[in-house]
């Protein structure tokens, strides 16, 4: 049964990310009715469970740190990275808008950010690169302001969480594991841990929010501010058309099909192709086994409904964007997947092989690089080889630092343990002596701080996510006492790089780059304003909250004509 509605708004934003929420925000503040559907019953989509950040060129909260960034600058490492080709001038129209959408909200909304400080580009001998600035991150969020909304927000990762439900930041973690060395992160913890205990009284985990968590609540709570319909469990079905232009949508919720239309459009950010298995498999010609990180609600509706209606596709020479996975075994019997960011790889003392037993990559590259490596390599899975007191000290993966007893990740068959090199390696079925001569050749390098081979530990991202106290390379330990351990990652993908083709303004173009008329999108709806690449962090969360300010003004603009 189809349900249609008496009243259109302006506007109809699909997906509650950080893209359609900031377009649907904006829009409101800008005067516009708005109605924000989300196929799930919580927002934050993937958004939720990231760290928040932003890659912002020439953001004023980083100048006003002390930071020299400028927008020339990040134009001309893009112009590196990528190189001179800005289809339809997109690149450019984010770069010169980033810090004005940023000021909007901040001046307009309960959205906030602080400079990230030092937070390099993952390539950072390119030039134009920076090392500080350039990044932002969202301030932490009271959970308790949204009340009963509170629910409402998507949770992040389980593995994520420490005493079953409290967030932790970067700084937190370094105060909590050294709770008994100083009273300063002894008191830091306990007013944690306090406010968490007090927090599981009424909710069902700590509602003080940070990262991705903090960008979410603060953007939901915006919305509720400026009363914008926001309705949960409305899942695209297709798009409608009147004389060749976008004027509504359907929507399933419940069983019963919902009819909505809009006065000056349709904006689609549901997350990208996600899940939707017929556009995966378009896009992905590799033939490698890749796990999707997005939640499973995203199942890539908005791609598919506008190419329905006649929309092109961009693609690039990578279409994902990728973060290494490992497979945690939950206790409910499902199974998790643990990005490995930046909390494992780059320390010292762990080191990557393939299938064969053999180094392949930079160990401390980026998340996106390190699996570019796997692609190429084809080291699918790969294995992350270190020794039990690197776990002990830094933690691998979904295991806690400071962890002793390895047998019930052993016994869930989530890590490999073995007394030496020689039966790690049988266990993992790879020939004879090749995993002991990888070993012998980095050990010999590690010992003296360099790593010939790959370079680990040689630029200042590596060393910035490696361990300050260890000398002389923070990224580089010999590997050689036992027990030795094992620990399988696969290529996930957070984000797709390819999408709908969009111009400056966010409208959506069809396969003849003439504008579909009412429809547009942005975040990973749209194609990637990298192209493929990842110049640092927040890749994706900067642009898709940058073209979600642009599209809101500009459907604005047009209404008053």
């Amino acid at each position: 049964m189809s349900v249609g509605e008496a009243t259109a708004p302006d506007l109809i934003v699909v997906g509650a990310g950080a893209g359609g929420m900031t377009a649907a925000l904006v829009a409101a503040l800008e005067g516009l009715s708005v109605v924000l559907c989300e196929a799930s019953g919580q927002v934050g989509g993937t958004t939720a469970t990231s760290a928040g950040t932003l890659w912002l060129p020439g953001n004023r909260q980083g100048q006003a740190a002390g930071h020299a960034d400028t927008v020339g600058a990040a134009r001309e490492y893009l112009g590196a990275l990528i190189g001179p080709l800005d289809p339809r001038g997109r690149r450019a129209a984010y770069l010169a808008t980033g810090d004005e959408a940023l000021s909007y909200l901040q001046a307009r909304s309960a959205v906030a950010f602080a400079s990230s400080g030092k937070h390099p580009d993952y390539l950072p001998d390119l030039p134009g690169a920076a090392v500080s600035g350039r990044a932002v991150s969202p301030l932490p969020f009271d959970g308790r302001l949204l009340r009963r909304d509170f629910e409402r927000v998507r949770p992040p990762l389980p593995e994520f969480m420490v005493l079953g439900g409290m967030m932790i930041g970067k700084a937190d973690i370094t105060a909590l594991l050294n709770r008994y060395r100083s009273w300063r992160d002894f008191s830091h913890s306990a007013r944690l841990v306090l406010r968490y205990g007090a927090d599981r009284l009424r909710y069902s985990r700590g509602t003080r929010l940070v990262m991705g968590n903090a960008l979410v609540a603060r953007l939901f709570y915006s919305l509720r501010q400026a009363g914008v319909d926001v309705r949960f469990n409305w899942r695209l079905q297709e798009l409608t058309r009147e004389k060749g232009r976008v004027t509504g949508a359907r929507f399933e919720c419940e069983g019963r099909t919902h009819a909505l239309l809009a006065r000056h459009g349709v904006v689609l950010a549901t997350g990208g192709v996600g899940h939707h298995e017929m556009l995966r498999h378009e896009l992905d010609g590799g033939g490698l086994k890749v796990y999707p990180i997005a939640p499973p609600s995203v199942r890539g509706e908005g791609v598919a409904a506008a190419r329905g209606v006649g929309a092109g596709m961009e693609r690039h020479t990578g279409n994902f964007f990728w973060q290494p996975v490992s497979q945690v075994p939950r206790s409910d019997g499902s199974t998790g997947l643990f990005p490995h960011l930046f909390l494992d790889r780059a320390k010292p003392g762990l080191v990557a092989v393939n299938g064969q037993g053999q180094r392949f990559v930079n160990e401390a590259s980026s998340y996106h690089h390190f699996v570019e490596g796997m692609v190429a390599a084809r080291a699918v899975p790969a294995y992350l080889v270190c020794e039990a007191a690197f776990i002990r000290r830094y933690g691998l993966g979904a295991i806690a630092p400071q962890t002793t007893n390895l047998k019930p990740w052993v016994a869930r068959r989530y890590l490999t343990v073995a007394p030496t090199l020689t039966e790690l390696a049988r266990q993992l079925q790879m020939p004879t002596g090749a995993l002991e001569a990888s070993m012998a050749s980095y050990n010999e390098g590690a010992r003296a701080g360099v790593d010939p081979e790959f370079g680990k530990g040689s630029s200042v991202f590596d060393r910035f996510n490696g361990d300050p106290d260890h000398a002389p390379n923070p990224c580089l330990a010999p590997v050689e006492n036992g027990p030795f351990c094992a620990m399988a990652v696969w290529p996930g993908d957070a984000a797709s790089s390819a999408g709908l083709v969009t111009d400056v303004h966010g409208c959506v173009l069809d396969e003849t780059g003439e504008r579909l008329e009412g429809l547009y999108a942005c975040g990973n709806d749209a194609a990637s304003v990298m192209q493929g690449y990842y110049p640092g962090p927040g890749t994706t969360l900067g642009p898709a909250m940058v073209e979600g300010y642009r599209i809101a003004r500009y459907v604005r603009g047009s209404s008053l004509e």
